[in-house]
């Protein structure tokens, strides 16, 4: 089998690498002419653990090279990003750019395989621009299995960091157009998922990958909340949240300085945007969690203010933030609240704010532009404010000494200040 994979992000890359480890003969297409070239070195432009070796060995043995172009195959899968536009709706011109560049070479037989988080909807919004492109084609419709291209919805459900693991252990939800899609769609992944293949129609796993990450917003939100009212009473959050987890059925999630990453900051949102009238609690979760890096820049502008009235200079004041990323461990900065805070942080205190990210060589171009400097972690614990925002290893591995008189620590992770309890 030929497979196509149309974006060679943190996603798209680890399935093509995956499915060419497996048998399979793949071509991934990119836009992006750095990481085309970078993987027919056999190299990676991402970070995900084990990627790096397998990319080396299925591109030395031919069976994955990249390319710009779009070519023949039997298998299309689409894993392009799906940002907001608006007033958080999904940009699906990516889906569609990819769908024009291989419509042209689809053939009879083919399958196409969306797999890009989408509202609902989306999967026959593509297949209407497929049949305007291909009008001599027959697509397949939910009222017949006869069709000349089939077409499904296929989600990822990983988490970066363990995405090599779980592409392989995890359920997976297939979504036909019809059933003879479904089937054939399943027939791909067989190539190289160990989980159960669960089959549905293309509406209902569009809202099951939506439905999952809005039940983990939902959770995180809980906890986000639990971190401000425990602060404002004066109660230690990750001690709370510690002895309340000894009840059998409480299992309470860890605060933190908001929610980050391409999935759950975002998928919650298309469903609100299509029945806001509805998503009432999914709605006030997201503004929970969007809503708690501003909570942590009044925290820090507080302990600014103290400082001045300690007798410093405010343009004296400097500020590291420890941590870039979504998450731990990983090199990811999309919709990151710690970037965000970072940045408006450095905004308000122009040339004083410096960052620890041990996950990346170089810092983004509109951090550098608003004189953000990439430090060391030794160089940040002589700031004056220190504020923790992610739960790297690095930061875990070591509690540094801070100077009560002259610095003040704003934990948004508890592994400092609360260790025993996170």
């Amino acid at each position: 089998m030929k497979i196509s994979v149309f974006g060679l992000g943190y996603i798209g890359l680890p399935t093509a690498t995956m499915f060419a480890a497996h048998g399979a003969e793949v071509l991934g297409v990119d836009v992006n002419e750095y990481a085309v070239s970078t993987i027919n070195q056999g190299k990676i432009h991402i970070i995900e653990p084990d990627l790096a070796d397998l990319v080396k060995s299925v591109v030395a043995k031919g069976s994955l090279r990249a390319s710009m172009e779009a070519e023949k195959a039997d298998a299309f899968l689409i894993a392009v990003p799906t940002p907001f536009m608006g007033e958080h709706e999904a940009d699906l011109s990516y889906i569609k750019a990819a769908v024009l560049a291989f419509a042209p070479v689809l053939e009879k037989g083919n399958i196409v395989i969306l797999e890009s988080t989408s509202p609902v909807g989306a999967t026959e919004t593509m297949l209407g621009w497929l049949t305007e492109k291909r009008p001599d084609l027959i697509f397949a419709s939910e009222n017949s299995d006869e069709c000349d291209i089939y077409v499904a919805y296929c989600p990822e459900r990983v988490l970066p960091g363990q995405v090599m693991h779980e592409l392989i252990e995890n359920d997976r939800i297939i979504g036909g157009i019809n059933k003879k899609s479904a089937e054939m769609a399943r027939d791909v992944y067989r190539i190289f998922v160990k989980g159960e293949l669960l089959v549905t129609n293309a509406r209902t796993a569009e809202m099951s990958k939506l439905t999952e990450n809005a039940f983990r917003d939902v959770n995180i939100a809980f906890a986000n909340e639990l971190s401000l009212i425990c602060d404002r009473l004066n109660i230690n959050v990750w001690e709370l949240i510690k002895l309340a987890n000894h009840h059998p059925r409480v299992n309470i999630l860890q605060p933190g300085p908001g929610v980050g990453g391409h999935c759950i900051a975002v998928d919650p949102w298309f469903i609100v945007s299509k029945t806001p009238d509805l998503a009432k609690l999914v709605n006030t979760a997201r503004l929970i969690n969007d809503g708690k890096p501003e909570w942590v820049k009044s925290r820090v502008r507080g302990a600014v203010l103290s400082l001045v009235k300690n007798g410093r200079d405010v343009k004296d004041i400097r500020i590291a933030c420890l941590g870039l990323t979504f998450k731990p461990d990983i090199d990811d900065l999309r919709e990151s609240p710690s970037l965000h805070i970072t940045r408006d942080l450095a905004d308000e205190f122009s040339g004083q704010v410096m960052s620890v990210e041990p996950n990346v060589t170089a810092l983004p171009h509109d951090l550098e532009g608003i004189g953000v400097r990439l430090v060391d972690l030794k160089e940040a614990m002589t700031a004056d404010v220190i504020v923790l925002l992610v739960r790297h290893k690095e930061f875990r591995a070591a509690r540094p000494d801070i100077l009560p008189s002259s610095q003040i620590l704003i934990d948004t992770t508890g592994i400092w200040t609360h260790p025993q309890q996170c």
